[in-house]
């Protein structure tokens, strides 16, 4: 059953969502902040989930981030090489490396960059437990300056991490940076819902149950109603690709996934 307040939240939501001009740097959430207090409270937020990453992104997604996770590495298909790098961008926790090391045999090296220790210790502790720091490099840094040489990467890599990115637009060009020539930028992230019905029951399970199962997960709620704010602010698929070939991306193009809860974008650097 819709609840009775939704036709004003859904307002509200049609209302908050930022186009492709900006505006992600100084909401935090539906909460507008100013200039660089963002990231702090993102940080907070993802030290308090940390430990219980997987379970909360279960709980964002009904658990199907697990099948789109695995339709993002078969759509980058990482080759058998042991020169092919990859750079994982907000991948603390190493679930998007640890699959794309795994589908290349083993033979790939990722590197996983995140802001938040926490999150990286986390990964770190993953890698050592399934045998993969040989192929895996732990880098604390933001993704609006990257500590790499330019034309260093194969491939960029960024799963429900974009929109928790203050100045987006930076971030996308410092991918395009860091990138070689023909490499490939996919971006996976919660998007606009575009099937009908569908979309109505997945604001409401959002801003009604999500908040309320991270409270009994981790005993606050205040993140996850952070987490389903932030997704509701996020540009569209149209506007975020447009983000993508402003940066400098060609042959530019998304695929939803669950109708559009999540979607995939795509850009290569020619």
């Amino acid at each position: 059953m819709v609840p009775a307040n939704f036709v004003e939240v859904e307002f509200r939501m049609a209302d908050e969502r930022v186009s492709a001009d900006g505006g992600m740097e100084t909401s935090f959430g539906f909460r507008e902040v100013g200039t660089g207090e963002k990231q702090p409270l993102v940080n907070d937020v993802f030290h308090k989930v940390a430990r219980r990453y997987d379970i909360m992104n279960d709980v964002m997604s009904a658990g199907l981030h697990r099948v789109w996770k695995d339709a993002m590495i078969a759509a980058l298909n990482p080759p058998r090489r042991e020169d092919y790098r990859v750079l994982d961008v907000a991948g603390g926790t190493g679930d998007i490396a640890f699959r794309i090391v795994e589908a290349s045999g083993r033979k790939a090296h990722a590197t996983v960059l995140d802001i938040n220790a926490s999150m990286l210790a986390v990964g770190a502790e993953r890698a050592r437990k399934k045998g993969l720091t040989a192929n895996l490099e732990f880098v604390e840094a933001n993704a609006e300056d990257l500590p790499f040489a330019a034309n260093s990467f194969d491939a960029y890599t960024i799963a429900f991490g974009i929109r928790n990115v203050p100045r987006i637009e930076v971030a996308l060009k410092e991918a395009y940076r860091v990138l070689k020539r023909g490499g490939r930028l996919l971006v996976l992230e919660f998007s606009e819902v575009e099937m009908p019905l569908l979309d109505r029951f997945y604001d409401a399970w959002s801003f009604n149950a999500i908040p309320k199962f991270g409270k009994l997960i981790t005993g606050d709620e205040a993140p996850y109603q952070y987490l389903v704010e932030s997704i509701r602010k996020f540009p569209d698929q149209r506007d975020f690709a447009t983000m993508i070939r402003t940066a400098g991306f060609g042959r530019v193009s998304f695929t939803n996934y669950t109708g559009g809860i999540a979607a995939l974008h795509s850009g290569w650097k020619i």
